[in-house]
């Protein structure tokens, strides 16, 4: 990570530029790793996690004790926002489900909508 403080205002426009990938390419990188994990399982995910976040997992499992010591470095205002956040979410989700709307527009001609997954 690169801290920056205080730069002069003529190096903003360079500090605050975005690498650039289409979004083929991150979805290509995405798929490719999705198939490896279920290809090779865990060995990937430990592989993964080295080459993407540059740490060596000596295990996947993580203790309720390490939950209860991380939730504990989160601020109640950010946990407060988290939990809004997830009630926002679960509502906006709730509304959208919808049944098999059908109606017979006239005798013998059925109309209907459905909502289905592209993939599960």
């Amino acid at each position: 990570m690169q801290i920056i403080n205080n730069p002069n205002k003529i190096d903003w426009l360079e500090i605050l530029k975005r690498p650039t990938q289409t979004v083929n390419d991150i979805e290509g990188t995405v798929t490719s790793v999705f198939q490896d994990v279920v290809n090779r399982g865990d060995a990937a995910i430990k592989e993964y996690t080295a080459r993407f976040d540059g740490v060596d997992l000596e295990s996947n499992i993580v203790s309720p004790e390490e939950i209860e010591a991380a939730v504990k470095t989160v601020a109640e205002p950010l946990k407060n926002a988290i939990k809004k956040a997830k009630q926002n979410i679960e509502v906006f989700h709730r509304a959208q489900q919808t049944s098999k709307v059908e109606v017979e527009t006239t005798n013998g001609v059925s109309c209907w909508q459905e909502k289905r997954p592209i993939e599960k």
